[in-house]
């Protein structure tokens, strides 16, 4: 192949520049007939009622804020913690219509009119709930990040197997569930503790629930 020429060169570069550049120049393009981008238009927001701990809440929120968003940062009840913020951990828990609910996996404006229940609801320093005081009784805490997640979960699991809900190690599904130390296991398998109190959990659960069965096998 001969060598190519100064202006051969010179039009070879060109037309690979060219090249390059005509999706950017098409992507800016798109934009310009699109509008505004998405990053720069203002936020839907709605209205939302919800009764929490007892008191009645109204909140202009925006459309895409998370329950827990709604509760740590406008209502500034921090007793709900984030943590993994993808429903994994359970520490943000909190109990919505009698029914425990990851807060950081629904959004405010979906709990419009719910009854929400925080740790801050169930009991106080000077009236603790049953549960609370069990899980100072038998150490079910260590650094205790995770607890307030814990406790509202536990109050709900009793619950649970009050109202016989089954679970996935329910052997019969017709009776109803036994207070048992599976069902726990199973049903709080949801809350994690990094530092590994489950032990002691399950004795405070079990203690509330009026049943030590199966802590043999804990």
């Amino acid at each position: 192949m001969p060598p190519l020429t100064r202006r051969e060169l010179l039009k070879a570069g060109a037309a690979t520049a060219g090249t390059v550049a005509a999706p950017a120049f098409a992507q800016g393009a798109v934009a310009a007939v699109a509008g505004t981008p998405d990053a720069a238009r203002a936020p839907v927001t709605r209205r939302v009622s919800l009764e929490v701990n007892g008191r009645t809440v109204e909140r202009e929120v925006d459309t895409r804020t998370t329950l827990l968003d709604l509760l740590r940062e406008d209502l500034q009840l921090t007793g709900t913690k984030k943590g993994c913020d993808h429903g994994q951990c359970g520490a943000c828990t909190v109990i919505v219509d009698g029914r425990r609910v990851n807060a950081c996996l629904t959004l405010a404006v979906m709990q419009e009119g719910a009854k929400v229940t925080t740790i801050e609801g169930l009991g106080t320093p000077d009236a603790l709930h049953p549960m609370q005081a069990a899980f100072v009784k038998h150490d079910g805490y260590q650094c205790g990040y995770c607890t307030p997640g814990q406790i509202c979960s536990a109050v709900a699991v009793l619950d649970e197997i009050r109202d016989g809900i089954p679970s996935h190690v329910t052997t019969d599904l017709t009776a109803a569930p036994a207070l048992s130390g599976d069902e726990i296991r199973e049903r709080m398998s949801g809350n994690l503790c990094r530092c590994g109190a489950y032990a002691n959990i399950l004795d405070a659960i079990e203690d509330v629930g009026g049943s030590r069965s199966g802590r043999a096998g804990a």
